[in-house]
């Protein structure tokens, strides 16, 4: 790996470890606006895909009407998957424990690996199977025992991950794509799609200002500095760095919410952790191994 190869990687581990920091966030917003669900889809899509198309023109300049132009439908499927993630993963955290969202949603890489080999060909190796499994029984043990509205909640925490995984997967096999439009084209069809069901003008003020960092601060940064990282490390590893979300996740909301996981969520978390870090480490470890060797930067 060169010197510019090692500085392009670090930046992309950086921007992942921020984007994962700034999705962190959602517990506590939907957790503290009182809108309905629906109205703050609404608003904080409207937010959210704004602001990344403010960036995307910022950034591209004179350029930006040709690369709208010149999409394929890689970026028009991950506009739809993404936006699915953001009503799918909203809800779950409404209408479930942000500790059973998140440890749900950290069987993401290994959900991705599993996809990325049936759609694309891509065999994951031993160590992710294993961490897989690990994973997924961490979820068997959280979702034993649990209520009927509590599945409905981790219903759509699984949905949110199947979405996450699948436009992970686009963004894998077509890297030459421009996917910064994609992601603010998400946020507003996630937003046209509540229009039918929201009720924009009920809500209060101190909800819309919430609502407005909601959509920049959390969202609209956070796919913003994933898209830009996920181009500079390898997507395997974007993803896994990415899910570093999980367990900070439900320590705001603990912090400063005072809600406390459940014992199973706890026991089942661990395992998801365990899985979780474990993988990183051999992940990390191989790539320090493999630094002789050249390095592919994606576009």
């Amino acid at each position: 790996m060169t010197a510019n190869e090692q500085q392009q990687h670090r930046t992309g581990l950086i921007l992942v470890a921020m984007a994962a920091l700034a999705w962190s966030s959602a517990g506590i917003f939907t957790r503290v606006i009182g809108t309905d669900l629906l109205t703050l889809l609404f608003w904080r899509g409207l937010f959210s895909g704004t602001a990344i198309f403010i960036l995307f023109i910022l950034i591209e300049r004179h350029k930006a009407l040709a690369i709208l132009r010149g999409l394929r439908w890689p970026a028009f499927a991950v506009a739809g998957l993404s936006a699915m993630g953001m009503i799918t993963g909203i809800g779950a955290l409404r209408y479930t424990s942000i500790a059973d969202a998140m440890v749900i949603y950290a069987t993401v890489p290994f959900v991705t690996a599993g996809i990325a080999y049936v759609f694309i060909g891509e065999r994951p190796r031993l160590p992710t199977m294993v961490a897989s499994g690990i994973a997924l029984a961490g979820v068997a043990i959280m979702l034993w025992g649990a209520e009927t509205g509590g599945l409905f909640g981790k219903l759509l925490a699984f949905l949110m991950t199947l979405c996450m995984a699948s436009f992970t997967t686009i963004m894998r096999r077509h890297r030459e794509v421009a996917m910064l439009p994609a992601m603010g084209a998400s946020a507003w069809i996630c937003s046209a799609l509540c229009w039918f069901f929201a009720v924009p003008f009920s809500v209060t003020a101190g909800d819309f200002a919430l609502i407005a960092l909601f959509g920049i601060v959390q969202n609209a940064a956070g796919l913003a500095l994933y898209t830009f990282g996920s181009k500079r490390i390898p997507a395997a590893e974007a993803t896994l760095l990415a899910a570093l979300e999980v367990p900070i996740s439900p320590v705001w909301v603990w912090l400063l919410l005072g809600e406390i996981p459940a014992l199973q969520t706890l026991i089942g978390g661990g395992l998801v952790m365990a899985a979780l870090f474990g993988h990183i480490a051999l992940e990390l470890r191989g790539k320090t191994r493999e630094d002789a060797q050249p390095f592919q930067v994606g576009p």
